[in-house]
């Protein structure tokens, strides 16, 4: 109940700014194929690196709206859950999600049970990996997963994927919001403060690195990265093909040298069924054709290569206009 009532005020939202679903539509612009359309991305918080992918795909695609007259744009949002609710009530043309809950909305499980399947949603692309990452203040004692038993956690904003995925961690380990000396249900944007000013000892956050939120809570604040391992998590790894076993890099991250174990997912971009195959063909083709300057955009891409965006993450089926593509560059 709380994640529809939390999607339905960023729909009232998403309605203020203007910038619902819209329908592709033919218009005489001057465009030289004679197409024009507005799309938007649902990303997630600011300080993520959701948003940052929302913005480098716009970059790419409006740089060349000459030739194919796409007018994109990105938005910021409450993250992976919220952004699939959007895809499914029409609010949204495209938006970020992690792979996870990709399969879940496909599926009409976890956080989709009420609503059940969504089958229109399809998949585009995945783009990097997101380890479920745990940042505790170095005087708060915690150095392991279970040392976040009683103490002030942040578990993220409800819709968020960061929240969904600290839920499914507590599921595993047996644990409830009681647990915790403190819940606390800040968006990402807000949680490196609330930690540096020791409202929380502990923060989780599901996110590419290296990632802003997360550096400004280890320099500023005398932070450290706190290993996530056990029994608990193996079995969600093996139980589950979305998450992978993950590290985050050592030395990208202030008095953080060694590299941290913990599990993962993917960052997946996804659509619906009912956005014209013409306009995801040309967003996909655009983004894929340049590659190279995405890369560049951010760390967290450096590594992509155009099969494991095909391959890695996608639960739900490839869109008509993504698969196009896919078929006429040899990626499927």
């Amino acid at each position: 109940m709380a994640i529809h009532k939390k999607f339905n005020r960023g729909r009232t939202f998403l309605r203020r700014m203007g910038i619902g679903f819209v329908a592709a539509v033919l218009l005489n612009t001057g465009a030289q194929n004679g197409f024009a359309a507005d799309v938007n991305i649902g990303t997630g918080s600011t300080a993520g690196v959701y948003y940052q992918v929302g913005r480098a795909i716009c970059r790419i695609v409006n740089r060349d709206t000459e030739t194919h007259g796409i007018n994109c744009q990105s938005s910021p949002t409450d993250g992976s859950i919220f952004n699939l609710n959007g895809i499914r009530a029409g609010e949204l043309q495209f938006a970020v999600a992690q792979s996870d809950w990709q399969f879940h909305a496909t599926q009409g499980t976890g956080p989709f049970a009420a609503s059940g399947p969504d089958p229109e949603l399809r998949a585009l692309f995945s783009v990097h990996g997101e380890p479920f990452t745990v940042v505790a203040r170095a005087d708060s004692g915690i150095k392991e997963l279970d040392d976040l038993k009683g103490a002030r956690v942040n578990l993220g904003n409800p819709g968020s994927g960061q929240r969904a995925t600290m839920e499914v961690v507590m599921q595993a380990k047996g644990w409830t919001v009681s647990d915790f000396l403190l819940a606390e249900h800040l968006p990402a944007s807000q949680q490196s403060l609330a930690l540096c000013h020791d409202r929380v000892q502990a923060m989780v956050y599901t996110v590419g690195h290296p990632n802003p939120s997360v550096s400004k809570a280890i320099g500023l604040c005398n932070a450290l990265l706190v290993k996530v391992s056990g029994p608990e998590i193996d079995r969600l790894v093996q139980e589950h093909n979305y998450y992978v076993y993950t590290t985050i890099p050592g030395g990208i991250y202030h008095d953080n040298p060694d590299p941290i174990e913990t599990f993962g997912v993917k960052a997946t971009v996804v659509s619906s069924s009912r956005v014209d195959a013409k306009i995801v063909y040309l967003v996909v083709k655009t983004l894929f054709d340049g590659l190279d300057e995405f890369r560049e955009m951010h760390p967290a891409w450096g590594g992509l290569t155009p099969e494991s965006m095909v391959r890695d993450g996608l639960s739900a089926p490839l869109h008509e206009g993504a698969l196009s593509y896919f078929s006429e560059a040899g990626l499927r």
